[in-house]
């Protein structure tokens, strides 16, 4: 599966992800509000990095639809029948893996924040002694993209495959 961001204004960024299972999906905006890591980045980073097999991704790459809605307006009014019934029957798995990609990027940014001065400390959430050594791995991927990200101009884009 690609994964394609797109840098909007400001701090705006578009998604378009390409798979192969599962129905065509409509490109979406994202929430912003960072200028160098994305918020449905760093949740691909950390996914990506931390093995998380039904975050955000690995359900996107299995066919789920997450948070994205099918392309075809057919198939869009299927998807939405479907995730009505779907609502409480996620598997155990994948609330604990949707829970710990929240958990890591919740740590994982602040540090890296802190670390290129973004940040003058952690947020009281964020034990510095009880960080996972996951995390530094992470923010290893972070570097590789914040920059990267921050300097593209408007309409330009990374890709990333899962």
């Amino acid at each position: 599966m690609r994964v394609v961001f797109t840098k909007g204004p400001w701090t705006s960024y578009h998604i378009a992800v390409h798979r192969e299972t599962g129905a065509a999906l409509a490109p979406r905006g994202g929430p912003g509000g960072h200028p160098y890591l994305p918020h449905d980045l760093v949740h691909f980073l950390v996914e990506a990095e931390a093995g998380i097999e039904l975050g955000v991704y690995g359900r996107l790459a299995a066919g789920d639809n997450g948070l994205f809605w099918p392309a075809d307006p057919a198939e869009r009014a299927k998807a939405a029948r479907r995730r009505k019934s779907k609502r409480a029957k996620s598997s155990p798995q994948a609330r604990a893996d949707m829970a710990r990609s929240e958990e890591l990027a919740g740590i994982a940014l602040p540090v890296w924040e802190v670390r290129h001065g973004h940040a003058r400390e952690l947020p009281v959430y964020v034990t510095a002694g009880e960080i996972p050594p996951v995390v530094d791995r992470i923010v290893s991927r972070f570097d590789d993209y914040a920059d990267r990200w921050h300097t593209l101009p408007v309409g330009g884009s990374l890709t990333l495959t899962w």
